[in-house]
């Protein structure tokens, strides 16, 4: 996510533990927008999980949004989140798994993005890992691969820009003596 900083993308994700949250996270200390659809209605009583609640209150300070279908006081039930994925795929250009199981919420989502003719894209892993089973297969039947952000930026049709501070670096290192660069 450290890539897209700077670019008009917006972080969409569903509040959860882990690598949902660490999406959220890391998008409020880059500057990206982010949406956050938690499984469960929008009523701090109810608010799922009850650990991002501070998370939650960050990212509505931060201009980004909580967006839920449900009740206010609807609580998180196992039929809710596939209900939320739905909401998350359809509104979002691209969908990136990185991790998913066989048969997970994840995989409902990115089905969710291939039904409303999104992109779909997958990062590999170790293919001894139940984790990457799911990325695995969506690789397999075409999703984009995804090895850094340029990757992302192009199955969004956004045009990489050259990183000036790259190109800093590449200028000062071009000034460095053959000792100072042996440092």
């Amino acid at each position: 996510i450290t890539g897209l900083a700077g670019y008009n993308i917006c972080i969409v994700s569903g509040l959860a533990h882990g690598l949902d949250s660490i999406a959220h996270e890391t998008a409020l200390q880059i500057g990206l927008q982010t949406i956050a659809f938690p499984g469960s209605g929008l009523s701090r009583s109810v608010l799922y999980p009850k650990s991002k609640h501070g998370l939650a209150q960050r990212i509505v300070e931060s201009g980004g949004a909580l967006l839920s279908e449900f009740e206010l006081d609807q609580p998180a039930a196992p039929w809710t989140f596939p209900q939320r994925n739905r909401l998350m795929a359809g509104m979002c250009h691209a969908t990136l798994v990185i991790e998913a199981e066989e048969g997970s919420g994840t995989m409902i989502t990115a089905r969710h993005a291939t039904d409303e003719n999104r992109e779909v894209l997958a990062l590999p892993g170790d293919i001894s890992s139940s984790l990457t089973r799911g990325p695995h297969y969506l690789l397999y039947n075409g999703a984009h691969i995804v090895r850094d952000s340029t990757d992302i930026l192009e199955a969004l049709g956004i045009k990489p820009r050259d990183s000036v501070q790259s190109s800093m670096v590449n200028s000062a290192l071009t000034q460095l003596s053959e000792s100072e660069l042996a440092l």
